[in-house]
């Protein structure tokens, strides 16, 4: 009789929990786990913002890692930053899965050699319209797995930073009318996503809220983006399917077919 391995994932937490997270969900580690985890896997946080990182021997024994969103810059040389990149680029030509979310989705792009800055229309927060592409060029796979899906789903989003070029061997699977790059993926086992899928409105609120508070944002703006929330939704579970197709479907079914040269 053949026993099913248990499947190990690594959350690489770049934030530290706020305290409506710590007050609602015990922290962001449970955000997540909510989001994309199954039973019977095994899920394990490393505070990489703290310095906290998995051992690189035992990097083999994992079969998938999620970067979470962070409030420092994807192009910032905080020491953890760059130690972050060198455990992707380890993690790439391992061909091991990884997730990256906001920051996540920058920083992969950044170790892997595509280009990060400030976005030109600037601050991006609130509900954002992706549009999967979809012209000549055959779907990705990972599409392909999902089934049907919509041409286009709804995200939160909360970023003033946006990958600019995409690393060479990627591409661009999802845009919006603010983000040239909401979405790409690298060969079969890599996927970034610039809104926050594992995040429902109530969060986005808080986080708003803490933007206000440190004048990152001003107050009418938060005002407006909340008036504009109050009749719209995320597509949270169609985000989460892919996110839970992309980490748990096989390498080789679900690999994008066309690459950037």
């Amino acid at each position: 009789m053949k026993i099913e391995q248990e499947k190990r994932y690594a959350l690489l937490l770049a934030a530290r929990d706020s305290d409506y997270v710590e007050k609602m969900y015990n922290g962001y580690f449970n955000v997540f786990v909510q989001a994309f985890g199954e039973e019977g896997e095994n899920w394990e946080l490393f505070r990489v913002v703290e310095g906290e990182f998995p051992d690189m021997e035992n990097l083999d024994e994992y079969d998938g890692f999620v970067i979470s969103g962070s409030p420092h810059d994807a192009y910032g040389n905080d020491l953890w930053i760059l130690r972050l990149c060198f455990l992707l680029q380890t993690l790439h030509a391992m061909h091991k899965k990884v997730l990256g979310i906001c920051f996540g989705h920058q920083v992969i792009c950044r170790a892997l050699g595509g280009r990060v800055a400030k976005a030109g229309g600037g601050w991006d927060v609130g509900i954002r319209k992706v549009v999967m592409v979809d012209d000549d060029l055959p779907r990705p796979k990972l599409f392909d797995r999902l089934g049907e899906i919509p041409t286009s789903a709804l995200i939160v989003e909360c970023h003033q930073d946006e990958v600019w070029q995409v690393p060479v061997g990627a591409e661009v699977i999802g845009f919006s009318e603010k983000t040239g790059v909401e979405m790409f993926c690298v060969g079969d086992h890599i996927l970034g996503i610039q809104g926050h899928p594992e995040y429902g409105k109530d969060i986005l609120y808080n986080l708003m809220d803490r933007l206000v508070s440190s004048y990152s944002i001003n107050r009418c703006f938060a005002d407006d983006v909340k008036a504009s929330l109050e009749e719209t939704e995320p597509d949270k579970k169609f985000w989460e399917k892919l996110c839970k197709t992309f980490l748990k479907g096989n390498n080789n079914e679900i690999c994008c077919a066309v690459k950037v040269d």
